[in-house]
């Protein structure tokens, strides 16, 4: 039975909906002609430098229960926003596509663009370093339900989804149409430098376990109506990661 308008399972009652017309582009497209429609719609957008990365981190991350606070992507922890910096238990900026990745740094562009930039626990941070995503290795002391091995990191069953989503419109937002590099996800750990990020077989089963929650939809709306003004579309469609990558 089709959902009604005012079913609180309907698009339509969540409060951090894309606007109407947002994706009228991209509407019965399905593959290659949908990952180049959203493309096309998530182009649009502002860009931050990376010092202002921090100020907009402290918005999107906040804790729901206590807005002085962000959330840290992998540990989970609530910690004062204003805690941010270099220290051990301090936290900073993770680029969930690593950087080195397609070697983008951390110039405007890629490596400000807060779909895919989390507060993380410094430590933590710097163990999954520039590794890909995969299943497996031994928890990660300071994150609990993280695991890490040489070439590979996964993230706590709470955040897996987000995680993969961030890769993904990674993917589809930079295209080398630009100064900026062509991203894409592989089925491969171990890139290296190579613009590609791992394991995306992996990535999916990730997003279709891990829902959206009203954390990462709240995120995505911050976002797009405070600082960048464009949408990761897999938050507001997840059912897209796999007609973009059957």
């Amino acid at each position: 039975m089709p959902l009604s308008p005012d079913s609180p399972h309907s698009p339509a009652a969540s409060p951090y909906a894309a606007p109407d017309d947002y994706y009228n582009d991209a509407e019965g497209k399905t593959g290659p002609e949908l990952k180049t429609a959203l493309h096309g719609i998530i182009k649009e957008s502002e860009t931050l430098s990376y010092d202002q990365v921090w100020d907009a981190l402290k918005a999107t991350d906040q804790d729901p229960a206590d807005s002085s606070k962000v959330v840290l992507l992998y540990s989970g922890r609530s910690q004062s926003a204003d805690d941010n910096g270099g220290g051990a238990d301090q936290w900073n900026r993770e680029h969930v596509w690593a950087k080195s990745h397609g070697d983008f740094g951390t110039s405007p562009g890629p490596g400000t663009d807060v779909h895919h930039l989390r507060p993380t626990d410094v430590s933590v941070n710097s163990q999954r370093g520039n590794k890909d995503f995969d299943e497996g290795g031994e928890e990660v002391g300071e994150a609990p339900g993280n695991f890490t091995d040489d070439d590979s990191f996964e993230p706590r069953d709470e955040v897996k989804g987000d995680v993969a989503r961030m890769v993904l419109y990674m993917a589809v937002r930079y295209e080398g149409d630009d100064s900026h590099p062509d991203l894409e996800p592989n089925d491969k750990v171990d890139n290296g430098s190579a613009p590609n990020l791992g394991r995306l077989s992996v990535l999916k089963q990730w997003s279709e376990q891990d829902p959206p929650d009203d954390f990462e939809k709240r995120r995505n709306d911050v976002i797009y109506d405070q600082f960048q003004h464009n949408r990761n579309p897999f938050v507001d469609h997840p059912e897209w990661v796999g007609e973009v990558w059957s």
